[in-house]
């Protein structure tokens, strides 16, 4: 965490007390905030640094939503009001939010049972179906994230012929780096493992994303609190958008149910998608062509190397062996994933 909050200036602005303790929350990859133990109580202290979504016009309409879902029974950690009313405080030219603070843990899909896994699909899509009944139908300008994960263009599907190049690219940084490590050598084996995929089935390309919708945008373990067996909160609304629904439903069984090793537990998948379908009113034939596009997104995209090697964060290194892995066992696994969406 680089600088404390400015809390002198903060604290006024909100019913809240005075500051007890203020400790950093370090989960996740791209949030920034504290645990606030005041003289009121305990909240969530959220600093809005993201240029692309910290606008106060931005967060505000995640905070609306967020206060709308609650209403419907989605459970979430709506934003509390200033004095003035409004939930988005600038102080210095960053925007900070305050949040109750809800006590639980973050639950990886290797942690929930076959039952829990319904749960989970039928949560997401609640979301889906109760965002469409609470935000207008306008879509929001939505700028393409290439290299950051989880935001991917809603329209366009990667061409090959850019991501050989940045192949190339990236092998030559791998090539650069010393003093050459473990991390380097794998690297090396998955790029040049995803080149002759892709050289294989570049004929693949999807078509243009299909129906789209309001969405999460961010939905994975580390956004998703857990109280004892269920879910106590969905947090992180950054990436808040009209994006392919379906998209998202297929990207986060990807993050939630990926083995170590790489594959999905298909077992776990075809019970949350099948809760997914009935909540949010998905078809079979929507979940298969979104599980063709997310399939060729994971087969295009660097984003972990990126991270390592242009930007030198190594934050998502973790992650990175068994999402690597994930892309070429569903290029072989394609139709049993696909069934398993399916069924």
């Amino acid at each position: 965490m680089p600088h404390a909050p400015p809390l002198g200036a903060l604290l006024p602005q909100y019913r809240a007390g005075s500051a007890l303790s203020c400790e950093p929350v370090d989960e996740g990859l791209l949030n920034r905030g504290w645990r606030l133990c005041t003289t009121r109580g305990r909240f969530f202290l959220k600093h809005h640094f993201d240029p692309e979504t910290a606008t106060p016009a931005a967060i505000d309409r995640q905070h609306r939503a967020t206060r709308r879902l609650a209403r419907l029974g989605v459970p979430v950690a709506p934003a509390l009001p200033g004095r003035d009313g409004h939930t988005v405080v600038v102080v210095g030219g960053h925007c900070y939010a305050l949040h109750p603070w809800i006590e639980g843990r973050h639950r990886h899909g290797g942690q929930l049972t076959e039952a829990q896994c319904e749960r989970l699909g039928a949560l997401l899509g609640a979301v889906h179906a109760g965002l469409e009944r609470v935000m207008p139908g306008s879509e929001p300008r939505t700028p393409s994230r290439t290299g950051f994960p989880g935001v991917p263009d809603p329209a366009a599907s990667a061409d090959p012929a850019d991501t050989f190049a940045l192949i190339d690219d990236l092998l030559a940084q791998v090539r650069r780096h010393r003093p050459a490590d473990s991390f380097d050598a794998l690297a090396r084996h998955r790029l040049l493992e995803r080149r002759e995929l892709l050289e294989r089935h570049a004929d693949r390309r999807p078509p243009r994303g299909g129906a789209v919708g309001w969405v999460h945008g961010d939905f994975h373990p580390f956004n998703l609190l857990y109280q004892g067996e269920a879910p106590a909160a969905i947090v992180d609304w950054d990436r808040l958008g009209v994006r392919p629904r379906a998209e998202e439903a297929v990207r986060a069984a990807a993050i939630f149910f990926v083995r170590p090793a790489g594959p999905l537990d298909l077992l776990k998948v075809r019970a949350y998608a099948r809760a997914y379908r009935r909540t949010a009113g998905a078809t079979p034939s929507q979940l298969v062509a979104a599980v063709h596009r997310v399939w060729w997104e994971r087969l295009n995209d660097f984003w972990m190397l990126r991270w390592h090697y242009e930007r030198g964060d190594r934050r998502a290194d973790p992650q990175f062996p068994a999402a690597s892995a994930l892309a070429v066992w569903w290029t072989r696994e394609y139709e049993a994933v696909c069934e398993a969406f399916a069924d």
